[in-house]
């Protein structure tokens, strides 16, 4: 029987450091920020569903959020600000992506290929519900600024600002009712929770 690598790929998650330009108080790994997007991605879906009166599949938004970056255990994290210097590089790098993607695939037996591929490309058919994995990502991303900044590591000032305006350009309800209610709980601590 052939042994496929897939699942043992995915466990190297841990292994990926998140915002590598920056002086973090505590380093952040891929595996933990994937899991904390999948919840504020159901979360988002489920305020979708339960405030503003959508038919959200939150345990798919949940799933895709859990893989939506994936190909940086190939790739590596790329930081934002390079990520989308201009067009032409965030271009490549989309390129990139998806050849790491097709890397990870080709580590899986043909029967499973296409269920993980839904879950690892970030394609059309699935827009509608990548916008919740969005907003997650860019909420989690936040939740590291401001955790950062609390810790009096002011390196997070300005990315916290720019994150605060991606997020509001996102223009998606569920993201500024999630903002309103649940975010300024980041800032307390645990005795003011």
């Amino acid at each position: 029987m052939k042994s496929y690598s897939f699942f043992a790929m995915l466990s190297r998650m841990k292994y990926i450091n998140r915002w590598g330009l920056m002086n973090s108080t505590r380093q952040e790994n891929l595996s933990e920020h994937s899991l904390e997007t999948a919840i504020i991605a159901h979360a988002l879906a489920v305020i979708g569903n339960k405030r503003l009166g959508k038919s959200i599949d939150a345990d798919r938004v949940a799933v895709m959020a859990v893989f939506h970056d994936c190909s940086e255990i190939i790739t590596g994290d790329m930081p934002t600000p390079i990520k989308y210097y201009n067009h032409q590089i965030n271009s490549v790098y989309k390129e990139i992506e998806n050849a790491a993607a097709d890397k990870l695939l080709n580590r899986l037996p043909d029967d499973l290929r296409e269920e993980y591929s839904a879950l690892l490309s970030h394609d059309d058919k699935n827009a509608e519900l990548y916008k919740y994995v969005k907003a997650a990502d860019k909420l989690s991303a936040l939740i590291k600024c401001t955790e950062e900044l609390k810790m009096g590591n002011g390196e997070f000032k300005t990315a916290k600002q720019s994150i605060l305006q991606a997020i509001r350009g996102l223009e998606l309800e569920e993201a500024e009712i999630f903002m309103d209610e649940f975010f300024p709980a980041y800032s307390l601590t645990l005795d003011e929770q």
